[in-house]
């Protein structure tokens, strides 16, 4: 019974020391390596490595300040689109001086019934500004002026106590203009063709009046509307609410 066990016991250290000389075996075939670098080139290497973060640090820096200015940009083209909006829309509502490709009529009266002794006209009815209008709009007129004031399309035209008055303003005194601009001179011209077989000229002419249509010119201004604009039947609507 004791002769197995030892040959046990003998097998099992024979194979530990086995494996204990493998090992060593081994880290001799395969040492470790060490650095053998001087001091010198260690230095070199952590200068290396210091400009290399230096450099990702500064194009880190240059990112965020591309990333900051494209932030501001883009927060300045919204209020810019909105200011873009605010003046586009004020200057559908008249709200702004124009100045445009366009026309000048001038309404005077027919100084050869003065010299004939006839009554001289005063006053130009609401009726014959209001067909003139409806002619300068149907043939492009965008912006109109009668005698210095803005027509807008809430604009009244209308007789009281026998004087012409557009919204307030009464017409007092004759020769004046009415100031019609388009958006360039093709349509200018196209105006101005237009305008001088106009019915309008032999309508006033009806009344003793003249109206002369200057050419078409590069600069026309029409001032902006002065008055306050009245909203009715409108109300603010709350955010979320319903209507």
């Amino acid at each position: 019974m004791d002769k197995p066990n030892k040959k046990t016991s003998f097998t099992l250290i024979a194979a530990i020391i086995g494996f204990m000389i493998a090992i060593q075996f081994q880290t001799v075939k395969k040492p470790i390596e060490r650095d053998t670098r001087d001091i010198w080139q260690l230095r070199d290497a952590l200068l290396k490595e210091k400009e290399l973060q230096s450099n990702l640090l500064t194009e880190i820096r240059s990112n965020e300040k591309k990333l900051a200015a494209y932030d501001s940009k883009r927060k300045q083209s919204k209020e810019q689109a909105l200011r873009d909006t605010l003046q586009e829309l004020k200057q559908e509502a008249g709200l702004t001086e124009v100045t445009a490709p366009g026309i000048i009529l001038k309404i005077e009266p027919v100084y050869e019934e003065i010299q004939l002794g006839k009554p001289v006209t005063k006053v130009v009815s609401p009726e014959l500004l209001k067909r003139l209008l409806n002619e300068l709009n149907m043939y492009g007129a965008k912006y109109v002026s009668i005698d210095g004031r803005r027509i807008i399309n809430t604009t009244v035209i209308r007789d009281i106590n026998s004087e012409t008055k557009i919204d307030g303003h009464v017409i007092r005194s004759m020769p004046f203009e009415v100031r019609a601009a388009v958006d360039n001179m093709k349509a200018a011209e196209k105006l101005f063709n237009r305008m001088q077989v106009s019915k309008s000229t032999e309508e006033f002419f009806i009344e003793n009046l003249r109206l002369t249509v200057t050419s078409p010119n590069p600069a026309v201004t029409v001032p902006a509307y002065d008055n306050p604009i009245r909203i009715k039947e409108m109300e603010t609507v709350e955010e979320g609410g319903s209507s």
